[in-house]
């Protein structure tokens, strides 16, 4: 399964570990598929670290589960910040994670088995995450230049869709 995040300085397409980490990826696209993402900006931007969103107040400190409070890791050993591009949730210690999520812009190993990974970008890690990477931000790590992520879109996995029919 993947989708397709639209910001205000391009497109990064997703593709989302639904095996692996099947309750933080029903989440995650049930979020997206509600529009609860649909406008929200990218509230933190460190280079060389990652970019956070999915907080609809824009404040870091917003933001719901599909469940309405706070939901387990899936912290799978397979499963590593080992490149740019990977996708997880935030959180804010064990067994705490709503709505947000960060990419990040390089191997970040220190966060090995505290974030669960839900993803990895697979087109836009050089053009749309490149510019992203770029924006000047303030002392907090805030845009200047808001970036907004404008809507997702969720392709259908046609191999999952087949099996499904058999």
């Amino acid at each position: 399964m993947s989708v397709t995040l639209y910001t205000t300085l391009g497109e990064l397409k997703i593709e989302v570990f639904c095996e692996s980490v099947p309750k933080a990826a029903e989440n995650f696209l049930a979020l997206c598929a509600s529009g609860a993402y649909d406008g929200v900006i990218w509230h933190r931007n460190m280079k060389g670290f990652m970019i956070q969103t999915g907080d609809p107040t824009g404040t870091g400190k917003g933001g719901k589960s599909i469940w309405g409070g706070t939901f387990a890791d899936e912290i799978r050993s397979t499963l590593k910040f080992n490149a740019r591009g990977i996708v997880a949730m935030a959180n804010k210690g064990p067994d705490t994670n709503k709505a947000q999520f960060f990419i990040t812009y390089a191997k970040q190993s220190h966060l090995d088995g505290k974030y669960t990974i839900i993803g990895k970008v697979i087109d836009g890690l050089d053009t749309t995450l490149d510019a992203m990477e770029k924006v000047t931000v303030n002392e907090k790590f805030r845009p200047i230049h808001e970036i907004r992520l404008t809507r997702v879109e969720i392709h259908a996995n046609p191999l999952a869709d087949q099996a499904a029919a058999r």
